[in-house]
C-alpha cells in the first residue's frame, strides 16, 4: 500500500459516483490534496452495519493488506473517519470491462483485447491461489482498466482463505455472502452446496464464463431464474463463444441473435434489424470466427468436473495467449479504440470546474456500483 495519508482532511470529495453494499456504501470521486491525484473513496457507514457485515469488511481489509500483485487493485489507504470506513483506490479511467461491453462493445470485444484482459486476470488468480485463497467473484465488472491500459482484478471482499490452523484445506464449503449478483459466474460445485465442496478450480469456471461475457457482449445464463440456472449447469449445459462455428448458418442470415439455452446464454438477446448507412441490412453481429485456441480455452475452463479444469498457472501457457506480442499497457489502449479513457486528469487544474463537470457527466455511463474495487 502506498503512503497516502489516512486522514479524511487530505481528500476533497468531489461527487458521488456510486453506491452499494446494501446501500451502506457511498463511492466518491475525490482529489488527494497533497499530490492533486484523483482517486475513488469508498465510504461505508459502520454504525448501520451488522456484526456480520463488519466481519465481512474486516476480511476484505486483511486480504488487501496481504496481497501485493501488479494485477490486483491496490488500496492506497484504509482508515476510520467519523464512524465511516474509508477505502481509497486509484481511479480507473477506462472503468470496468463490463462498462466497455455495455457502452461500446455491445456484441463483444475483439479476441486479442480479450486475450490481454484475461492474461492479467489469470496472473492475479495464480497469485491469489498460491496465497491460499479462492476469489469467488471473477466477472467483467471486477476487471478494471487504468488510464495506461493496465488490467486489475478487484472484488476482494468475496475472497475466501483455504488455510485453516496453518493447514491448506483441500476443499471449502462456504457459500459467498451477498452473492446474488454473481450467480451466473459461479461454478456448478459452488452453487450445489454439497459435501464435496469446491476449491480454486471454481475460479477457473468463472474465467470461462467471463470469457464468454467479453466475447459475446453479455453473460451466459443472465436471464434465467436461479433454479433453472443451477439445473442447466448441473446438467452439463456449457456456454460457448458465439461465432460462425457455433451458430447454425441459417441463423447467421437472420438479423436477430437467438442466444437460447442451446448456447447456454439464457433468454434471447435481441439485435435490432438495423440497416447500415447505405441502406443495406446490417450484418449479423456474430458473423465472425474466433480462433480454435480461444474456443479450446473456454471449453477447458468450463469443464463440468473441476478436476479436469487447468490451474490458472497452466492456462497462462495456453496457445490462446501466443497472440500476445506486447505489454497490455502498450496494446490495450489501441485495441479499445474508439474508446478513450474518461479523462486523463493529470493535466487538469484542481480549480478547473469544467474538467470536473465533464468528468461527472462521463461517469454517469459507468456501472460503478458493481466495481467493488
Amino acid at each position: 500500500m502506498s503512503n497516502f495519508l489516512p486522514d479524511s482532511s487530505c481528500y476533497e470529495l468531489l461527487t458521488i459516483i456510486g453506491r452499494g453494499f446494501e446501500d451502506l456504501m457511498v463511492v466518491n470521486l475525490a482529489r488527494y490534496k497533497p499530490t492533486g491525484e484523483y482517486v475513488t473513496v469508498r465510504r461505508v457507514n459502520l454504525e448501520a452495519c451488522t456484526n456480520e457485515m463488519v466481519t465481512f469488511l474486516q476480511g476484505e481489509l486483511h486480504v488487501s493488506k496481504l496481497f501485493n500483485h501488479p494485477n490486483i487493485v491496490p488500496y492506497k489507504a484504509t482508515f476510520i473517519a467519523d464512524n465511516e470506513l474509508w477505502v481509497v483506490t486509484s481511479f480507473m479511467a477506462y472503468g470496468s470491462a463490463k462498462d466497455l461491453i455495455c457502452t461500446h462493445f455491445t456484441d463483444g470485444m475483439t479476441e486479442l483485447a480479450i486475450a490481454y484482459i484475461l492474461q492479467g486476470v489469470l496472473k492475479a488468480l495464480d497469485y491469489i491461489h498460491h496465497m491460499g485463497y479462492v476469489h469467488r467473484s471473477v466477472k467483467a465488472s471486477h476487471i478494471l482498466i487504468s488510464v495506461d491500459g493496465k488490467v486489475y482484478l478487484s472484488g476482494l471482499r468475496s475472497n475466501l482463505s483455504m488455510i485453516n490452523h496453518g493447514q491448506r484445506l483441500k476443499v471449502v464449503h462456504d457459500f459467498p455472502k451477498y452473492s446474488i449478483k454473481v450467480l451466473p459466474w459461479l461454478s456448478p460445485e459452488v452453487l450445489q452446496q454439497n459435501l464435496q465442496g469446491y476449491d480454486a478450480k471454481s475460479d477457473i469456471y468463472s474465467v470461462g464464463i467471463t470469457a464468454c461475457e467479453l466475447a459475446n457482449g453479455h453473460v451466459p445464463f443472465k436471464d434465467m431464474p436461479s433454479t433453472q440456472m443451477l439445473l442447466e449447469k448441473l446438467n452439463g449445459t456449457v456456454p460457448c463463444l458465439l461465432d460462425t462455428t457455433t451458430i447454425p448458418a441459417d441463423e447467421l442470415t437472420m438479423k436477430t441473435s437467438r442466444s437460447s439455452a442451446n448456447y447456454g446464454m439464457g433468454e434471447s438477446t435481441a439485435v435490432s434489424n438495423a440497416r447500415a448507412a447505405n441502406g443495406e441490412p446490417a450484418l449479423h453481429p456474430y458473423l465472425r470466427t474466433f480462433s480454435t485456441y480461444f474456443h479450446n480455452f473456454v471449453e477447458q475452463c468450463l469443464q463440468r468436473n473441476p478436476d479436469f479444469r487447468p490451474s490458472a498457472g497452466t492456462l497462462l501457457s495456453h496457445p490462446f495467449f501466443k497472440q500476445i506480442k506486447r505489454r497490455a499497457s502498450e496494446a490495450l489502449p489501441e485495441l479499445l479504440r474508439p474508446v478513450t479513457p474518461i479523462t486523463n486528469l493529470e493535466g487538469t487544474l484542481p480549480q478547473d470546474p469544467s474538467g470536473i463537470f465533464g468528468l461527472v457527466s462521463n461517469l454517469e455511463q459507468l456501472d460503478v456500483d458493481d466495481w467493488e474495487f
